[in-house]
């Protein structure tokens, strides 16, 4: 997984050295025709064009071989190592070390410093220098600028050169901004995925937390419950034919309460969170949507639109969990929406997902609530209608399953909660691929 990673920022780093070839071609080859056009400097036209040339070809080569190589820091060195040369030879017809434009060695030592570890950094930082200091070199063996005829004063040569210097310090601050930004931009994009992989590894953990907890709470719970239903059995055959009203509500209570609390260690063992061989089957959108208003109180207060076109898609995942995951956000917006008011259902699909969006009619969440959504044991319900644990299990089993869980407030009042998941579809031509 980190060589996939290395390979990829690789791919990434050198796209965009690629992108600053070709920017840099351009630039070239307007320097030189508004050379030609201005004619206050006669410049060895058919050499530099030449060069351009190359440059353009080679870097179309770079590009297309880059697609499918394997990327390392070397290769990155090794064509920043060609930038420096190239850029020498171009300064060199171009007024040699007096040319302005030498600030643009700047440019490539800063990228090495953002784009490659501390060795190749400095050997960068080393080959620009040298290149630069060999421009000296060879006006001390031939002549200063001796590619180069100037057609005016000393006063406008001092001039122009002042210009050109301004125009070269703008140029290297573009680039430095532009690509040290866009490298910034990409660390911020992966300390993202890091801090969500982080968080889905935390989930993942408490969720087989509480599993080991709920086996060792059922195994020590399940013989007192068990000898509390035997003993509700026990009086109600003794008791209730000439008990109280009264009597016959608590025994029915205690009964009630004995089946919920086996339902609660059912659950947290992970009826709906992590279903244990329960094996992963293709799920129609339709049978998706029924299958989670099945047993749902208030079925009938829930409104089911199916997007043209999604009859046909489907997911892929364990049956029972799915329906479960979709049932507790129905109940949930039943219960947030109150008595009287209509939930919607919303399936739909494309692109390769598919998204289950349920719409309640409720007050909506406060941002500091949705910020602690999900979490286990975090309920805004009244004590005994709920134990914070639905919104985790559901969360838990669909990032399991390549989705996403979003709650997020609708605009006109309420509070929307969508699971996105790969289609089946997309899913299985994926892995075949």
């Amino acid at each position: 997984m980190d060589e996939a990673r290395t390979i990829e920022r690789g791919r990434l780093n050198l796209s965009w050295l690629v992108q600053l070839h070709w920017w840099a071609i351009l630039g070239q080859f307007v320097a030189v025709i508004a050379s030609v056009i201005l004619g206050d400097v006669v410049l060895p036209i058919p050499s530099i064009l030449t060069l351009l040339a190359l440059e353009g070809i080679a870097n179309g080569l770079l590009a297309i071989w880059s697609r499918r190589a394997r990327i390392t820091d070397l290769t990155i060195a090794l064509v920043m190592l060609g930038d420096a040369v190239v850029l020498t030879i171009l300064l060199d017809l171009t007024g040699g070390a007096s040319n302005p434009f030498s600030t643009l060695y700047l440019v490539n030592v800063a990228l090495a410093a953002v784009l490659l570890p501390r060795f190749w950094a400095w050997t960068l930082t080393a080959a620009s220098l040298g290149g630069f200091g060999s421009l000296f070199i060879h006006e001390a063996l031939t002549s200063a600028a001796h590619h180069v005829r100037f057609r005016m004063s000393p006063e406008a040569m001092l001039q122009a050169h002042l210009r050109g210097m301004w125009i070269a310090f703008a140029m290297a601050s573009v680039f430095v901004v532009f690509f040290v930004r866009r490298v910034v931009r990409a660390l911020s994009a992966r300390e993202a995925e890091l801090q969500e992989a982080r968080a889905l590894a935390l989930r993942r953990e408490r969720l087989a937390s509480l599993a080991t907890l709920a086996a060792g709470t059922a195994h020590e719970l399940a013989t007192p419950l068990s000898t509390i239903a035997v003993v509700v059995r026990e009086l109600e055959r003794g008791l209730l034919p000439k008990a109280s009203d009264d009597v016959r509500r608590d025994l029915g209570l205690v009964r009630d309460q004995v089946n919920r609390c086996r339902a609660i260690l059912d659950r947290m063992s992970g009826h709906a969170g992590a279903p244990v061989g329960e094996p992963l089957e293709r799920i129609a959108l339709p049978a998706w949507g029924a299958g989670a208003l099945d047993g749902l109180p208030a079925a009938d207060r829930v409104t089911v639109e199916i997007a043209p076109g999604a009859e046909q898609e489907a997911v892929r995942g364990p049956p029972r969990a799915l329906g479960d995951a979709l049932r507790g956000l129905l109940k949930n917006a039943l219960q947030a929406s109150g008595p009287g008011f209509q939930v919607q259902l919303r399936l739909s699909a494309g692109g390769g997902r598919v998204v289950a969006a349920v719409l309640d009619r409720g007050q909506g969440m406060t941002a500091e609530v949705r910020a602690h959504v999900g979490e286990p044991f975090f309920t805004t319900k009244v004590p005994g209608e709920g134990m914070g644990l639905g919104l985790f299990l559901t969360r838990t089993l669909v990032e399991q399953l390549g989705g996403d869980l979003r709650i997020v407030a609708r605009s006109g009042g309420g509070t929307e909660a969508r699971i996105d998941l790969p289609a089946a579809g997309a899913g299985e031509n994926g892995s075949s691929a």
